[in-house]
């Protein structure tokens, strides 16, 4: 497991605990130039972030707040977004304020430097890593790779059944995996599809003759695509009664490897509502050059190159 982690992964650890509220530690952590997480309280006028450890106030300067704040390539959102969140950092001096109490000076900006040091610039195409997901939008997901470090995935490096938004999948917050689909120039781009599994590991789970649940992604004129599960779909007869988006309970009329189908009859359907659950991962191993859904067998190949 890497050593730099997604910013909040460390605030309630004990050992970050310990050295947020001991003024001893703080001054350890000082000399070794050590990651802390705190939550940030305030943002002032001037977008300083402000806050409490061990009962010692401690700053963290704007132009520290992040990467890119101090040329100016950074907006102030990237600060000012982060109070009442937790923030990591360095401890860079511990001073005096006006009144001779101490004041403990912090750097965000000094910790992703680090982490791109000693963590996101040693990544490669294929590396998996741990995400949290930050942001949403129509295009794809922004994840958190390593203190606040955000990289995209786009929407279609989600997984193999297509989905209209991020939104059917994830949730802001949610711990996931990733595999590094590129990093060049700081610039990282992620995928997800590779980890849920191959099309035989889906259908596996799934056997001729049973009624399951599933998703309406798509209806055409000669049927119903239904998504199974997140990396499997299956093609349904044509039913007047289905509607994209719904959901379905469908009957497996069969399973077909060789030519990577799975064919369905819709037996009802009813409303559907988006309720992320934390993804199923298929794949366990740190890094994977090659991905290959398709069964051997198959009439068509499809698979994930890294490299």
């Amino acid at each position: 497991m890497s050593l730099f982690l997604p910013e909040g992964s460390l605030i309630n650890t004990k050992e970050n605990l310990s050295y947020i509220n001991d003024p001893e530690k703080l001054e350890e952590a000082l000399r070794r130039g050590k990651i802390l997480e705190a939550k940030a309280l305030l943002c002032d006028r001037a977008h300083n972030l402000h806050l409490v450890l061990g009962g010692m106030r401690a700053v963290i300067p704007r132009e520290e707040g992040a990467i890119g704040i101090k040329d100016g390539t950074v907006r102030d959102i990237a600060v000012i977004s982060r109070v009442n969140r937790p923030v990591c950092f360095v401890v860079t001096d511990i001073t005096s304020d006006e009144n001779g109490e101490p004041i403990a000076v912090l750097s965000r900006e000094r910790a992703q430097r680090l982490c791109y040091a000693n963590y996101i610039d040693t990544l490669a195409a294929g590396d998996v890593v741990d995400a949290r997901v930050t942001r949403l939008e129509s295009f794809g997901v922004f994840a958190d790779i390593g203190c606040g470090i955000a990289a995209l995935m786009p929407i279609d490096a989600i997984s193999v059944s297509r989905i209209e938004h991020p939104r059917e999948r994830f949730s802001v917050g949610m711990n996931i995996k990733a595999v590094i689909r590129s990093a060049e120039n700081g610039r990282i781009s992620l995928s997800h599809k590779e980890l849920l599994g191959t099309w035989e590991e889906n259908a596996e789970m799934f056997r001729a003759g049973e009624t399951v649940t599933g998703i309406v992604r798509s209806v055409e004129s000669y049927g119903s695509f239904i998504e199974l599960t997140p990396n499997l779909a299956g093609l349904a007869e044509p039913n007047p009664s289905v509607e994209k988006g719904m959901q379905a309970s469908v009957f497996i009329k069969s399973v077909i490897p060789r030519k990577m189908k799975i064919k369905l009859i819709v037996i009802d359907t009813f409303p559907y509502s988006c309720a992320p659950k934390p993804p199923e991962y298929f794949v366990a191993a740190d890094h994977i050059d090659r991905f290959t859904y398709s069964p051997a067998g198959c009439v068509k190949t499809v698979e994930t190159v890294f490299g």
